[in-house]
């Protein structure tokens, strides 16, 4: 039987930490299907296509690993790709606190998808795609945070923004 697991998020924009978590996923399963979630609760600095495209450039050399979509429920989706597992990454206790429950209301809604939680590398523990996005609209230089695409692409975003 294949192992599928659904790595979730909204990769706005996708960091090292976010490969760092999702190549390790893919180590694991047999299948990591990256899917974007389209957050309408947050001002995204990216169209979820782009997000799509910067995620398949980057795990371009994953050959288990797909990159989708989706809006909704999680655990829906999860159910309609016949996964049975959910990839998250934690950085620090905050962190944990949020995914226990999110990880706690997915298992009342489907006892049979386990959450498998993934401690982020030291080195990315700090980072999120909030700070990337402040750090790079000042001109700062983020490529040890972001792959090189991922840089070309804010760049051109806060390029834009600053005219």
């Amino acid at each position: 039987m294949t192992s599928i697991a659904v790595c979730p998020g909204s990769f706005d924009p996708v960091t090292l930490g976010h490969l760092d978590i999702i190549s390790r996923g893919a180590k694991v399963f047999d299948k990591v299907i990256v899917a974007v979630l389209n957050n309408r609760n947050k001002q995204p600095l990216f169209t979820v296509e782009e997000r799509i495209e910067l995620l398949r450039q980057t795990t371009a050399d994953l050959p288990n690993v797909e990159v989708d979509h989706f809006n909704g429920l999680l655990i829906d989706y999860v159910k309609q790709k016949n996964a049975s597992a959910i990839i998250k990454g934690l950085r620090a206790v905050s962190d944990f606190e949020y995914e226990l429950q999110m990880a706690s209301i997915n298992r009342k809604l489907d006892e049979e998808v386990e959450t498998f939680f993934m401690m982020t590398n030291n080195n990315y523990s700090y980072l999120s795609s909030s700070i990337v996005k402040e750090i790079a609209k000042y001109q700062a230089p983020v490529s040890d945070l972001v792959p090189e695409i991922v840089e070309g692409a804010l760049r051109k975003k806060f390029a834009f923004s600053n005219e």
